[in-house]
């Protein structure tokens, strides 16, 4: 072993020790998650299917999580201040040294991937500015695949919307329809009674029962596409920073119930749409603010 090998494995490994203390700084400024997602999370977005993928090499940047090592390290794969280093400081003598390090084990879902096997190889590589790791794949498929910058709020949105898919079968009865995401949790149950109010009106008008496929379809036939399409027309969203077309749909349905009890008339979706945006949307120093705050935390406040 060479000790210049071994000086320059554990200078690197100080680097990354002051790195991990100056980005758990900014996390806690930032008030932002700073770790990594535990792989258990996966199972909220019910996985259906898994199959093994072989050896390639994978962007190190789209790991995300860990099977059981996420509290070991920080989001961008550095060692916790309170982890030992001497693990990571012979995988990077090894690297120095010319050695070959075997393929790391990793689960992929969708594009991202969890750490079954290699953790301090991934840190290793990261920290050193590599940019692809050679690694062993288990493929698992899922109807809503999470991204690299989900956190583990959004893996439990993800997770719910999975399971609306299957109490709806929205995908088979209308596989182009628009994504369905909000930003909070809790928010599909209130779609299900819209399809269930949806299908006991429609079976009243035409006095026979009416199936769910046929309920959920003309919900979104009748009510969520059309809805969203007002929003996109209006750019409503430009008014609501770190919201989504469904958040949007959910209030502007509310707001239009309210108008039509207000003014004992039905109120059409493009008149909501238009009162709701012009009442109700932040001014503009508010939206400002929403729109800096989402940028710079990635979030938006519980409503």
């Amino acid at each position: 072993m060479s000790h210049f090998t071994d000086r320059q494995a554990r200078r690197d490994a100080e680097r990354v020790r002051s790195r991990a203390f100056w980005h758990q700084v900014l996390s806690t400024m930032r008030g932002i998650p700073n770790e990594l997602l535990p792989f258990s999370a996966i199972n909220k977005l019910r996985p259906t299917a898994e199959r093994y993928g072989g050896v390639h090499p994978i962007d190190i940047e789209q790991i995300i999580g860990s099977v059981d090592k996420y509290k070991d390290f920080d989001y961008y794969f550095l060692p916790r201040l309170t982890y030992t280093l001497d693990r990571w400081i012979g995988i990077r003598r090894a690297g120095l040294e010319g050695k070959e390090l075997p393929p790391i084990e990793v689960y992929k879902v969708g594009e991202v991937y969890f750490v079954k096997d290699g953790h301090h190889r991934v840190s290793v590589a990261r920290s050193s500015g590599q940019k692809y790791i050679d690694a062993e794949i288990i493929e698992l498929h899922v109807q809503v695949p999470p991204h690299s910058n989900d956190s583990l709020k959004t893996i439990i949105i993800k997770g719910e919307y999975s399971l609306f898919l299957e109490q709806t079968r929205l995908a088979a009865i209308r596989p182009e329809h628009a994504p369905i995401i909000f930003t909070v949790t809790g928010r599909y149950d209130t779609l299900l009674d819209h399809i269930r109010t949806r299908q006991y009106y429609i079976a009243q008008e035409r006095q026979h029962e009416v199936s769910w496929e046929d309920a959920v379809g003309s919900w979104y036939d009748a009510l969520y596409w059309p809805l969203v399409q007002e929003i996109r027309e209006h750019n409503v969203m430009e008014r609501f920073p770190g919201r989504t077309e469904a958040d949007l749909y959910l209030w502007i349905m509310d707001h239009r119930y309210y108008l039509s009890q207000r003014y004992d008339n039905e109120v059409s979706s493009h008149e909501a749409t238009l009162d709701f945006t012009k009442n109700h949307s932040p001014h503009a120093p508010q939206r400002w603010w929403q729109w800096a705050r989402y940028r710079w935390r990635g979030d938006v406040a519980e409503e």
